[in-house]
């Protein structure tokens, strides 16, 4: 998409506003007022429409500007005196035929006084009054810089006494090779050579190498001056090709300022390098935390074991009523001194970064979900793991030799048994045969110590290949909690993933609008005639 010079300034400084609200860039970094304004002359007349040149008096309270304008037009169509300072009102004095199609935006139609006359002379020409940028009024500062951006040419209006007025100087350094420039020595009457000499020096440090200065009196005793001459140069300057070449080069200082913003932009934006860097860092810091919290977590894990080996057949058969250890497990291991270390964590991962050149303000953005979610995960992959561990307790070689065990608690003692029974069967068939007496006491005595040992022996061995519950509870917390350590930190280099495309789109979409700025650079072709008076009213 191709961008006019209005368009590209409005997409900048709605890329500026939204990269310091989200901490991209500093707020004052550049300042919102020292980029280019929108607003060009042809911005206030219609698409495709010829238009005048626009000259503009500028300057302090009390020089005399309105009263220029009033001896031009023949009239007093410009406030001047006492109510001048407070006059909230920008003065047009233009041909009959000229209309403006558009004002400076966000002004009131109220703000703007029209004086149409029918002078030939000055039909390609219009005169404009503007308020005094230092008066008591703020709202007339505002006015001053809404419409400044629409000027071609200012007539930078002093009197003897304020040329070297702190205020104007530095709006003219500021607004200095945005146009072209004209002064005016007003009340000469009351000046001095030396002041008109300083004043040409003071504009030589400007930039300025041959400036046009004009001394006029405005005074009702006809005292001759350089008025005429004045309004004739701006009258044969008032041509198409002028009009064109002071376009052209306005627009040029304006992508040149808007350029330089936004390389100051994309410097303030941390580069890649430094974001390459962020995921080692947060891996070293995490190691250390996770260190730390293992260390803080001992006493409180061994606890929490005891406590759910204790409660084991409950949370096991009825999940529901596990609610219980779960809070404990909350309460016990997520702590305000655990919630405090993990904090400090994050607030040195972000401090670092910073110190590194990384935007501090959307690396914590992106992290803030964390700060939220690792009680829930430590909670969540704890119970989970000691769900499972006490589910299967011991080790597969302890679980295996245990099953055996139990079954020999079954099958031995049926063995014994069946021998006994075996030898009382036979014993007492072979006692009918030869009537001898039957089985006596050493043969119950032999048979009873058989079968309990028998018995004892396997579950003697199965109580000992018992896991204990205890231990299991302990096994699974700490698994869990391994498990919780490695979650957080990936769910952080998620976080820091996420902050390496947002700086890239971020990178991204300053490079596009500095791609338009040079296409539009491309495309913009100044000359100025080295016979043309605008070499002298331009800055170099």
């Amino acid at each position: 998409m191709a961008y006019d010079y209005s368009d590209l300034a409005d997409h900048t400084r709605q890329w500026a506003a939204q990269a310091a609200e989200v901490g991209w860039i500093d707020r004052d970094m550049p300042e919102q007022e020292s980029l280019p304004r929108t607003g060009t002359p042809s911005a206030l007349f219609g698409q495709g429409q010829g238009r005048p040149l626009l000259v503009a008096f500028m300057g302090g309270t009390g020089v005399g500007k309105s009263s220029l304008l009033n001896r031009l037009a023949g009239k007093a169509i410009a406030r001047t005196g006492i109510e001048r300072p407070t006059s909230r009102e920008v003065t047009l004095y233009h041909h009959r035929s000229v209309a403006l199609r558009h004002l400076p935006e966000h002004l009131p139609i109220a703000s703007v006084k029209t004086a149409p006359h029918d002078d030939e002379a000055k039909r390609h020409i219009i005169w404009i009054d503007m308020p005094d940028f230092d008066s008591i009024d703020q709202a007339n500062r505002h006015l001053v810089l809404e419409w400044l951006p629409h000027i071609d040419v200012l007539i930078y209006v002093v009197s003897p006494e304020r040329y070297r007025d702190e205020k104007a100087w530095r709006l003219l350094l500021a607004e200095g090779a945005r146009h072209a420039w004209l002064f005016v020595l007003n009340q000469w009457d009351r000046g001095q050579p030396e002041q008109f000499e300083d004043f040409k020096r003071q504009l030589s440090k400007a930039g300025f190498v041959d400036p046009i200065v004009f001394k006029t009196i405005c005074a009702e005793d006809g005292q001759e001056d350089e008025f005429s001459a004045l309004a004739k140069m701006l009258t044969d300057l008032a041509n198409e090709h002028t009009v064109q070449q002071l376009e052209q080069r306005g627009l040029k200082v304006r992508l040149d300022e808007l350029r330089c913003a936004l390389e100051q932009y994309r410097q303030a934006l941390a580069g890649d390098a430094a974001f390459k860097e962020l995921s080692p860092l947060w891996q070293q810091q995490w190691q250390r935390t996770g260190q730390l919290l293992l260390e803080g977590f001992a006493w409180p894990v061994r606890q929490l074991a005891d406590y759910y080996a204790e409660h084991a057949v409950g949370l096991l058969t009825h999940p529901a009523t596990g609610k219980y250890p779960s809070t404990q497990a909350d309460a016990l291991l997520w702590d305000a001194w655990a919630k405090a270390r993990f904090d400090d964590a994050l607030d040195e991962f972000v401090l670092q970064a910073e110190q590194r050149g990384i935007p501090a303000q959307p690396l914590k953005r992106q992290l803030a979900p964390l700060r939220e979610k690792a009680p829930k995960i430590i909670e969540t992959q704890s119970e989970l793991a000691v769900r499972q561990s006490l589910a299967n307790p011991g080790n597969t070689l302890q679980r295996t030799l245990l099953s055996g065990a139990r079954i020999a608690e079954i099958l031995l003692p049926l063995a014994a048994l069946s021998w006994v029974g075996y030898q009382v069967f036979t014993g007492y068939e072979y006692s009918n045969e030869t009537h001898l007496a039957y089985l006596g006491v050493d043969f119950l005595i032999h048979s009873s110590l058989v079968v309990a040992i028998s018995w004892l022996t396997p579950w003697f061995i199965a109580r000992k290949l018992k896991p204990s519950l205890q231990a299991s509870a302990l096994r699974g917390l700490q698994k869990g909690l391994a498990q919780a350590f490695a979650s957080i930190g990936s769910e952080a280099l998620a976080a820091i993933d996420r902050m390496k495309d947002l700086h890239a789109e971020q990178q991204r979409q300053v490079a596009d609008l500095l791609g338009h700025c040079a296409a539009l650079e491309s495309r913009q072709q100044t000359t100025i005639d080295s016979s043309s008076p605008l070499q002298r009213m331009l800055i170099r």
